[in-house]
């Protein structure tokens, strides 16, 4: 009977049951992409990784990542959460201060900080995000979240497409109680289409309302087509967030301007994403980094 491990982390968080869910298979060699596909389908978070040897692309390790509906090239959580299993388990030496993926996107740095000998937050490298108008009316995009008009208006900021590697559209409220508010029409979403090409679009929604708890904006994000109605935290999206808020001036321009995206509270499962820009003039945003902590809640063994 073949059996598989897996350590199971909740990621953006340092409270077990918040944050994002997600499942690590260190020792995935021997399985195929449709098992890799079936093992995150059962296990059903918004993701899974599957780790490899080094190959001859590079790399301190290959990683697969796969949502419950298709094999992504990159993904945020994941990369971090897999990070801090890997500092767990040993194989990431404690002190160490930089560990590559190779992803299906590319080889992907992360930087490591280090308290006390273990792994307090990890950094990973998104690069320098590209935008692109949306090929449907803005309207269309914020009508497919139910979001109310008026506070989509009052923001004066525009719906816009960005990606690092997955592509996001990103639609401004005037405040948490309209993020809140939104009830997607899950048909409308899957008929969005994309500027980057294939059918993979998520949906930001977000508001930059000034709060006590410190959080640059409160988020919520919707994927439908990727098999996540509703994501408790999305690593990928919060780098061109990041860039796009730096952008509109919602953000100081700075030589290198910090973020928290507060995500899904209205699931139930609060995270705090962190994101860093590095900009040289306004709309010149050089690179992102996501980052944040996580926490082991868990470990198993799957046969079949």
């Amino acid at each position: 009977m073949p059996t598989i491990a897996y350590v199971h982390y909740d990621v953006f968080t340092d409270r077990p049951f918040e944050g994002n869910q997600l499942a690590v298979f260190p020792d995935a060699r021997g399985l195929d992409t449709a098992r890799m596909q079936a093992l995150t389908a059962e296990m059903n978070f918004s993701e899974s990784t599957f780790l490899f040897p080094a190959d001859e692309g590079g790399g301190d390790v290959r990683m697969r990542i796969f949502t419950p509906g298709r094999e992504v090239p990159m993904a945020g959580h994941p990369t971090i959460g897999t990070t801090f299993a890997l500092a767990a388990s040993g194989v990431i030496a404690a002190g160490r201060e930089r560990y590559v993926f190779a992803l299906n996107l590319g080889l992907t740095p992360v930087a490591l900080e280090w308290r006390d000998g273990v792994l307090a937050r990890a950094w990973m490298d998104q690069g320098r995000p590209e935008f692109r108008a949306p090929l449907v009316p803005e309207a269309a995009v914020a009508a497919a979240l139910n979001a109310d008009h008026a506070s989509w208006a009052a923001t004066g900021l525009p719906v816009l497409e960005g990606s690092c590697g997955l592509a996001y559209y990103y639609v401004a409220l005037d405040s948490r109680a309209a993020v809140d508010a939104c009830d997607p029409d899950v048909a409308s979403l899957r008929k969005l289409t994309s500027a980057f090409g294939g059918s993979h679009v998520g949906v930001f929604v977000f508001s930059a309302a000034p709060s006590a708890d410190g959080a640059t904006v409160y988020a919520r994000m919707f994927a439908p087509e990727a098999g996540v109605l509703e994501d408790p935290a999305t690593g990928s999206a919060t780098g061109p967030l990041a860039a796009y808020l730096v952008n509109h001036g919602v953000v100081p321009l700075a030589a290198r301007a910090d973020i928290v995206s507060l995500q899904g509270v209205k699931m139930g499962r609060p995270s705090r994403v962190l994101a860093r820009v590095e900009a040289d003039a306004p709309g010149a945003v050089t690179r992102v980094h996501v980052g944040g902590h996580s926490v082991r809640v868990g470990h198993g063994v799957i046969e079949w």
